[in-house]
């Protein structure tokens, strides 16, 4: 499959679970070759929307295709050309990591002998293992055992990959090794990164969605997004006590704890008075604005 045009086109998705909960309300996204970010907080839907696509569900109502690929009729052609990292995947701790990945391959369709040390001894080599090839994974570290996973979903040079939630526990070296792996790996596939972490998205994707509640609150590029937010955020520190009062007079987005007080985001489009001091605007003030304010903040603001 080329992916010069390579497109993910996902057209009005829905999904209600047998105990009444819609986890996914219309959901539309065309998603291009490179890293896309999918932001939302625990429970928005995103987990069933990645499972979706990885076809281990199926929606009740809409379409989505990878290319040619009709996803929802055609899941075995869509696992050909699939990677898929899961926010919690099991592994065998007592495997070695270099028979382990062997073993991935062999099950994805490798059944060559020299084609699969190749491609294993790359795959190793690429997310930093090969050092440690000999070692039992269960010996492992979070933010290796996260790569060790990339290497099993690369296996057969996916054109989608789908990450979920994938630098939740890392430590900040292990994280940024992991994030630096994805970047380089965005360059020639679609990759989906599903998470609640602001800058995940912000360091590394170029265009992205934030979703809440089932629903798509905002599709952006995330410079552009900040951008539109200048001269709209203000901040101010205050005290715990005085927060429920600015509140009422106040668009408050975020609010932070520092040194024991209390620091107040809040967006207006005008000077909202004594002690608030304008901020240059980040993601994180993107993402609030969308999540907190819906229906305060006019749509025509961020779209």
């Amino acid at each position: 499959m080329d992916t010069k045009d390579l497109l993910l086109s996902i057209k009005n998705i829905s999904k209600t679970y047998s105990n009444g909960v819609q986890a996914l309300k219309n959901v539309s996204l065309d998603v291009p070759v490179g890293m896309y970010g999918l932001l939302g907080p625990n429970g928005a839907g995103k987990s069933t929307l990645m499972r979706i696509l990885s076809t281990l569900q199926i929606p009740d109502e809409g379409s989505i295709y990878l290319g040619k690929i009709d996803i929802v009729a055609q899941p075995n052609e869509l696992r050909q050309t699939l990677g898929y990292l899961p926010q919690d995947f099991g592994l065998y701790p007592k495997s070695r990591a270099e028979d382990l990945l062997n073993h991935f391959a062999i099950l994805k369709g490798i059944t060559n002998r020299m084609a699969r040390k190749e491609v294993v001894e790359k795959l190793l080599r690429k997310t930093n293992l090969y050092e440690v090839r000999k070692q039992k994974v269960g010996g492992f570290s979070g933010g290796m055992r996260q790569r060790f996973g990339v290497a099993i979903s690369l296996i057969g040079n996916p054109k989608l990959l789908i990450v979920d939630e994938p630098t939740a526990g890392l430590d900040p070296g292990e994280r940024v090794r992991f994030l630096n792996l994805l970047s380089e790996l965005g360059e020639k596939s679609i990759i989906i990164l599903s998470t609640h972490i602001v800058e995940d998205i912000s360091e590394l994707c170029t265009r992205m969605a934030i979703i809440n509640k089932g629903s798509i609150l905002l599709e952006t590029k995330p410079l552009e997004a900040i951008e539109k937010l200048k001269g709209k955020i203000w901040r101010r520190i205050v005290e715990k006590k005085l927060l429920p009062q600015l509140e009422i007079e106040h668009k408050v987005i975020s609010t932070k704890l520092f040194n024991g007080k209390t620091v107040v985001h809040i967006y207006s489009r005008e000077h909202p008075g004594s002690g608030f001091e304008e901020i240059n605007p980040d993601l994180e003030d993107v993402y609030f604005c969308k999540i907190r304010s819906n229906g305060i903040i006019e749509k025509k603001v961020l779209l």
